[in-house]
């Protein structure tokens, strides 16, 4: 015989909790997508615009301590997107993970001068990294990835900025 469903207010007001926490769930989640989109369609374009150049320039040209920290942040930038929704390829996650660090350490590598440029570097790749650790303990946990990831890129991003234009200024 099929259970009835509870008819008190407490079964009422339980069925509500739970629909309201799935809706919470689904607009948090739908939150995190947007900015990711929007990061991706707008703020990376916009970094790269005013930052003098494509993406593709940077990377085969440039071989400076902020070529190098561009093309980190570009690596992640560019795969980011795979890990947003759930289910996620751990496998692939583990890969691109690995990817992005490489790509860290060699900017870190490149940026062991003690000029301002590097040291600004240095704090961008350190933040890099840090956000990719968050990213990969969410993933692993099967939590929501941090809900201010496209803040930190941008921010991250303008430090690289920064170090550029104090590499032209001669600092």
């Amino acid at each position: 015989m099929p259970k009835a469903m509870p008819t008190s207010a407490a079964g009422r007001a339980g069925r509500a909790y739970h629909a309201r926490m799935d809706f919470s769930r689904l607009v948090r989640w739908i939150v995190i997508v947007g900015l990711i989109v929007f990061a991706w369609k707008v703020a990376v374009p916009w970094v790269k615009e005013k930052s003098g150049g494509s993406g593709a320039a940077v990377a085969q040209g440039d071989t400076s301590c902020a070529g190098a920290a561009e093309r980190a942040s570009e690596t992640w930038g560019s795969g980011l997107g795979r890990f947003v929704n759930p289910p996620y390829d751990a496998a692939a996650w583990s890969s691109f993970q690995n990817d992005v660090e490489s790509s860290i350490s060699s900017a870190e590598s490149s940026c062991s001068c003690s000029a301002k440029s590097c040291v600004t570097t240095r704090e961008a790749m350190r933040e890099l990294r840090g956000l990719v650790s968050e990213m990969g303990t969410a993933l692993r946990a099967g939590s929501s990835p941090p809900s201010d990831v496209v803040q930190r890129q941008e921010a991250i991003d303008n430090k690289i900025a920064n170090a550029r234009a104090l590499v032209q200024s001669g600092q």
